[in-house]
This record gives structure tokens, sequence and C-alpha cells, in this order.
């Protein structure tokens, strides 16, 4: 039914699971992880149970290979199964069941693992192999770059349906107090896998942090600009001088906090200047 990679990045301390499927909600399902443990994908005939457990073995150290077989020893229905998980270290570890339907098969790699079942082929785990080894980015992207790959050769032979990946990091979440870095899910699309990147590339907006070369000085022709911006949405009364003085960058503020924004701009940052990504995105949200 399902096509998943498991994934660790030593780099960013990330572990992570991109699935796409022919199933309602299918990121409910398959995708566990926890940081500092491992991360699991459960699919077949799927023992959700696997996911919890899975992690909570390797929390306690176990590799990968370690809690796959203990799991599977005690699991009388091992044979429809299909699982790959990664450990705290970056074990891989991935089984495919006798019982599993075609096309059903994994590949294991340095630090992930890829598996699928009711595929078209083949071609679809080599080209998600392939393009996740040689992919830039964060963990996240090039995870889902992995999937988009499997979806483009050919993926779940049945259709589309939903996708979902989910990215954990110690202190990783918004606000920085769990480490659920990101869970994003397309429960049902027609084309699930490219919904999941554009909801990708809009938590990177919403959620990512500007970097120094991105930051900008707001001069005085921005300042008018968003002054006459403030205006038209009805955050600002003000005069539209171009001066960037403290009654303007409380009504942006406002506005940053109402955009959700509030990230990429806010008192605690140099507010004399503006991340270029949020001024982009304010531009074109407001035309």
């Amino acid at each position: 039914m399902t096509y998943s990679i498991v994934a660790f990045d030593p780099d960013e301390q990330a572990w992570g699971v991109a699935v796409a499927s022919k199933f309602l909600a299918v990121g409910a399902v398959v995708s566990y992880a926890k940081a500092d443990a491992g991360a699991v994908a459960t699919q077949a005939l799927c023992k959700m149970s696997f996911g919890p457990d899975g992690l909570a073995l390797m929390a306690q150290g176990k590799s990968a290979q370690e809690t796959l077989d203990f799991l599977l020893t005690s699991d009388p229905g091992a044979a429809g199964r299909q699982v790959g998980m990664v450990d705290s270290r970056g074990g891989a570890a991935a089984h495919t069941g006798s019982e599993c339907m075609d096309w059903a098969g994994h590949r294991v790699g340095k630090g992930f693992t890829c598996q699928g079942n009711i595929l078209t082929g083949d071609d679809t785990l080599d080209a998600m192999v392939e393009t996740f080894t040689s992919a830039k980015g964060e963990l996240a992207d090039r995870l889902v770059s992995a999937l988009m790959a499997g979806d483009t050769v050919g993926g779940d032979r049945r259709g589309k349906q939903a996708a979902a990946v989910v990215v954990v990091r110690p202190n990783g979440s918004y606000g920085g107090d769990t480490d659920r870095y990101l869970d994003l899910r397309v429960d049902d699309d027609p084309e699930p896998v490219l919904k999941l990147q554009t909801l990708l590339a809009s938590h990177h907006l919403f959620f990512g942090k500007p970097r120094p070369e991105d930051l900008i000085p707001i001069t005085e022709l921005i300042a008018h600009e968003l002054q006459a911006l403030l205006i038209s949405q009805g955050y600002y009364t003000g005069a539209v001088s171009g001066v960037w003085d403290e009654s303007t960058k409380q009504a942006f503020w406002n506005m940053i906090g109402s955009e959700n924004l509030e990230e990429r701009w806010n008192p605690g940052s140099d507010t004399n200047k503006i991340d270029s990504v949020a001024l982009k995105y304010l531009r074109e949200r407001f035309k």
C-alpha cells in the first residue's frame, strides 16, 4: 500500500520519516520518530504498535536491527509486515515479509532505509535512494525529494491519496519545548506528494529563521512602501513619511503577528532590518 523512507542526519541530529500511499491519512498510521531514539515506518499489514514499541527499545540503547529482530520474533503476523527503522546513531534496518503483496522490497543504506509494497516495481525505491543520497538541503527537504522521485517513476500502483513527512530534533519544535520540528500531512488529495512539497515550502517560510545574508536595511523607500501597506490593511493610521519610527514598528509587528511571520521579524531582533524572504512574501500576499 505504501512507500516510505526513514533516515537520520548526524549534522542536524535529526530523525525523520516520509511516506506516500493510496491510503487515507497514511502519516497517522505509518510514521513514528523521537529525538535521540530513532524513527520507524510500519506498513503493509501494518502493526502500529511497532512504532512506539520500537522507539522505546531504541531509546533504551538497542540498535535498529536488534529492535526489529525483537519485534518480529514476538509477532505471529511478521510475514505480512513491512518495517524500516533507524536508531539513535543512524543504524538502519528493514524487513519485508514474504506475504507482502508484490511488488514489495526495501533498500538499506548508510543512515537510511527505503521500503515499499504494492509498487509499480523496484524502480520506485531505486529512484528514492539515488535522490536521497544526492539531494542537498536539510533532512526534511531530502526526504520529500526522495518521496517525489518515487512518485514520479512509479509509486503505489493503485494510485495516490495521502503523503506525510515528520522530522524530530532535540528542542526542535516551535518554541523549542518539544522535539517535533515538523509534522506535515496531506490526508486526501489527488497529488499528495506535490501538495506535501508546497506545505514544506510554507513551513520553511513561516518557521524558518532569517539568514544573515537575507537581512536588508529598512530604507526610507522600504519604510514608505510598508507604511502604505499597513494603512491599506488597517494596521496604521499615521503619515506615509518613509520614517521607520516606533509607531510604524508597532503597527508592523501587529501585522507580522497576524501573518505568522514572527520567526522572521520581532521586537527582539534588529527592527531596523527586514528579512528579504518575508518582504517578498508580503509583497506577493498583498500585491
